[in-house]
């Protein structure tokens, strides 16, 4: 490192001088001449004799002349075009600086020149203060400023007012850019300068007021009500903020015209508009607008359409002569930017194969303020689909893709099909939703043809679930594998291990869940598209399942008191065209067998023997959802379902009256104080075999509801509200609802630590199960709304904030079932979804209404979420 020179800036300063106030002239007017006297005719022509060099450079003596062009022999008028191009040549190479030439030496009619120069020094490295690590890269890049870079003034100069505008529009009002360089030996005595940047951002600035002048049709309140990103300082105020970002004010400005064009003042505008620094280091802006007059429309009038009736395109546009003109309506009517599936003319157009149409709204009178238009349309060729591309997909085969695809070569261009095309990859979960591009390629309006090109880009597909949370008297811990992009036919391929058979799009789970109390094991799998040429997905899966007995002496888990459950599950789920193809029919066939030894409960007093669950569900649901299935921003999906077993009691000859009556009269001994030991445990006993003939096969019915709604308030804030509701019935209300398949609500909903049937259902502020009786309810609902803002939604981890209400309870009987009594809560959390670990969060929520235990609100709880998703 050397000192820090002022030479270079006053060269740099000489040069940019020159170059821009054409110095190089006025040296050409008068040519510098030696100590002694050289006297020389102007205007008169010499033959160039000898060009020597001096100054500072690296460059050979040769090499300058050489790309000077004064060449020795050459005939030049002093002053002339060649010294001035030569002149210009130097300065134009950017490499050098102070380029002068001097008359050394005239004889007769032969001229020798000298040429003083010095080399542009080059950037050796380069310091950034002020600014975080990562942003340092970006600098560089952004202004050039690699190694060997010729340092000029015009290169410090733009660096500096790129870096001040930058920042400025950022909201960086008061920001200071100071560079300095420092002249640093080299052994190859190259001149190399160290270039240090000195970035003071400062503080934000926060606006203090906004003040319009002008205006007497639309209020002030209005006004600022329709700029949604520059906001005055507001305490009250969460969501948005108070601070300056020039790029945000630019276009707030444009949305205080299209307010008054949407009340019908179409020549509103903005006479000026002024930032005012205030004491008290905020600023305060003040907006002139001239309001202009209000318009109507007039007669509207469509030209030049051909493939739908006018009448139809009045009922598409929705504007009638009187309406007050609304410009912004206008153009959404027309063309709706906004929204990908807009009810507008283009759509309707381009969902129809006009790709190549062009629709232009064309005022043609506005006498007496009343506005005539014109639509004008271009229909042009139907468009078809040439190629159908995708490019991207490394893992996941060709075919799992181009079955989701709804536009085929051949076929009638249509928006919505690739509007759809997107939302289907999206679904599949297999790419990150946000980085999938339909690109048109090759577009031929003459042809009426488009290429189509998806570009994808893969994510982890396989998952290591881990879950982790207390209930059932215990800490419950998962291990999961769920491998969501699985190839079976590939299974016995060594090659295809990579690590794991993959790209076919089937789904293949193993997990373990334990406590104390508990040990499942099951195994899932299923394929989307059984046989390859419907949308039919197979689904199987096998459980099992070892439930331990609380022993209150020791407090610990009794395994010689023991309930097994083995099941297995055979489903087919078929995507429905009508009424339309958002709607999936589900049907599955279960079977599970529960084992009792030695497990007696209040549910059911046999404590060995078992039971058979054979039973069909049959459901329906719709997902329009779009596109991210992790962070939707739109559309709903609802689903209802109805799991069913035989009715055994209409032709199994069982007096189930009989069995219940005998039943009450024994629980009425059994629960007699007076009934000596021997007769209670006899009463016990033929309870007991009542039960066991009662739920020897089972029988019920259950229906379940859910239903979510997503819903974009501004960009990126999603609002989620939710409804559910459950209930479980007996087909012979003497033989009675079955002690499995019931609702238990409460906590985070990882409480499902049995494959009994029972239903786990969320509600945070509470713990785990207790908003329900120890045996579980017959009858629930639930109700929440969701407010979601993603903090980031890159492939490699999506992470978004929320904040929630919900409340919900669980019930014994519809003569218990009240809808308002319900135990609410409110809280917020956070998730994070990384491919390999699915989705984690943590949720708070504060319970507003006290358990059966309680006297008062019970208060905060915490909720860890890991592999679930409320």
């Amino acid at each position: 490192m050397g000192k820090q020179v002022n030479k270079l800036d006053k060269s740099l300063r000489l040069k940019t001088y020159f170059k821009h106030c054409l110095t190089v002239l006025i040296i050409i007017s008068s040519i510098t001449i030696q100590a002694q006297e050289v006297t020389y005719n102007k205007g008169e022509k010499y033959i160039l004799g000898d060009v020597s060099v001096s100054g500072n450079s690296s460059f050979s003596d040769q090499t300058i002349v050489t790309y000077s062009g004064l060449s020795k022999g050459k005939e030049i008028t002093i002053p002339g075009e060649d010294i001035s191009n030569a002149i210009k040549k130097l300065w134009n190479s950017k490499l050098f600086s102070d380029i002068e030439i001097y008359v050394t030496k005239i004889d007769r009619n032969v001229a020798y020149l000298q040429i003083k120069l010095s080399d542009l020094p080059e950037l050796n490295e380069v310091k950034i203060n002020g600014v975080k690590k990562g942003k340092k890269e970006s600098i560089i890049k952004d202004n050039k400023l690699t190694k060997g870079t010729k340092v000029t003034e015009n290169l410090i100069t733009t660096t500096k007012n790129f870096l001040t505008t930058k920042y400025k529009k950022e909201g960086y009002l008061n920001t200071k850019v100071h560079i300095n360089t420092i002249e640093v030996q080299d052994t190859l005595k190259k001149s190399k300068v160290n270039m240090v940047l000195n970035i003071d951002k400062g503080e934000k600035v926060k606006i203090k007021d906004i003040e319009f002048l002008g205006n007497t049709i639309l209020s002030d309140k209005k006004l600022r009500k329709s700029m949604k990103n520059t906001k005055k300082i507001n305490r009250l105020r969460i969501l948005k903020r108070s601070k300056f970002i020039d790029s945000a004010y630019q276009k707030d400005l444009a949305s205080v015209t299209d307010k008054y064009k949407e009340n019908g003042y179409r020549d509103a505008r903005i006479i000026y508009d002024s930032i005012i620094e205030n004491n008290d280091k905020t600023i305060s802006l003040k907006i002139k607008v001239n309001e202009g007059e209000k318009y109507t429309f007039g007669n509207i009038t469509f030209i030049g359409n051909t493939v739908y009736s006018n009448q139809l395109l009045s009922r598409i546009l929705r504007i009638k002569k009187g309406d007050t003109y609304n410009g912004v309506l206008l153009q959404k009517r027309i063309a709706d930017n906004s929204k990908p599936d807009a009810d507008d003319i283009t759509n309707w157009y381009q969902n129809n194969g006009y790709l190549f149409s062009r629709i232009d709204p064309v005022e043609v009178s506005a006498d007496d303020n009343v506005i005539d238009m014109e639509i004008r349309i271009i229909e042009g060729k139907p468009a078809y689909f040439n190629k159908v591309s995708v490019v991207g997909n490394d893992k996941t085969n060709d075919h799992v893709i181009y079955r989701e695809i709804r536009t085929r070569p051949g076929q009638l261009y249509s928006k919505a099909n690739v509007v759809r095309t997107v939302r289907e990859l999206g679904q599949l979960g297999f790419f990150d939703a946000q980085e999938i591009s339909p690109n048109f390629n090759n577009p031929n309006p003459n042809e009426g043809t488009i290429d189509m090109e998806y570009s994808v880009k893969e994510t982890g597909s396989s998952q290591i679930e881990l879950q982790g949370g207390y209930g059932g008297g215990g800490f419950i811990g998962t291990l999961g594998l769920s491998f969501n992009n699985f190839s079976i036919k590939d299974i016995f391929k060594k090659e295809a291990y990579k690590p794991i058979p993959m790209g076919d799009g089937q789904k293949l789970a193993l997990r373990l869940q334990a406590s104390r109390f508990y040990q499942t094991y099951s195994f899932s799998f299923s394929e989307p598209w059984l046989g390859g040429k419907r949308p039919v997905q197979f689904s199987t899966s096998l459980s099992h399942t070892k439930q331990f007995l609380y022993n209150p002496a020791t407090r610990n888990a009794d395994k010689s008191r023991r309930f097994n459950i083995t099941g297995i599950t055979v489903g087919l789920a078929k995507r429905l065209s009508v009424p339309d193809d958002y709607f999936t029919l589900s049907q599955a066939v279960s079977f599970q067998h529960y084992d009792l030894q030695n497990y007696n409960t209040g549910l059911f007093t046999f404590g060995n023997g078992s039971s058979k669950n054979l039973s069909y569900t049959i459901g329906l649901s719709r997902n329009n959802t779009r596109v991210d299935p992790i962070f939707p921003t739109g559309g709903s999906n609802f689903s209802v379902t109805a799991k069913m077993s035989i009715p055994y009691s209409l032709f199994n000859n069982v007096d189930y009256k009989a069995l219940k009556d005998e039943r009450d009269a024994k629980e009425a001994i059994y629960s007699d104080p007076t009934t000596s030991d021997f007769d209670r445990q006899e009463a016990y006993k033929v309870m007991g075999e009542i039960d066991q003939e009662r739920y020897k096969w089972l029988e019920f019915y259950k229906v379940n509801f859910k239903g979510d709604w997503y819903t974009q308030v501004v960009k990126n804030l999603v609002l989620k509200p939710s409804i559910e509701f459950g209930f479980l019935g007996a087909y012979n209300n003497n033989r009675g609802v079955i002690p499995f398949e019931r609702f238990f609500v409460g906590g985070d909903g990882l409480g499902t630590y049995s494959l009994d049937g029972r239903e786990a259902i969320a509600l945070r502020g509470y713990p785990n199960q207790q908003l329900s009786d120890p045996d579980g309810g017959t009858i629930y609902n639930k109700f929440s709304l969701e407010l979601r803002y993603p903090i980031t939604l890159k492939a490699s981890a999506k992470i978004y904030g929320l904040t929630f209400m919900e409340g919900g309870n669980s019930y014994n009987s519809f003569r218990d079932y009240n809808p308002f009594d319900i135990k609410r809560s409110a809280g917020l959390g956070i998730r994070i979804f990384m491919p390999a670990f699915g989705l984690l969060g943590i949720d708070f929520g504060y319970g507003f209404d006290p358990l059966s235990t309680e006297t008062k609100a019970h208060g905060w709880e915490t909720h860890f979420i890991i592999g679930q998703q409320f």
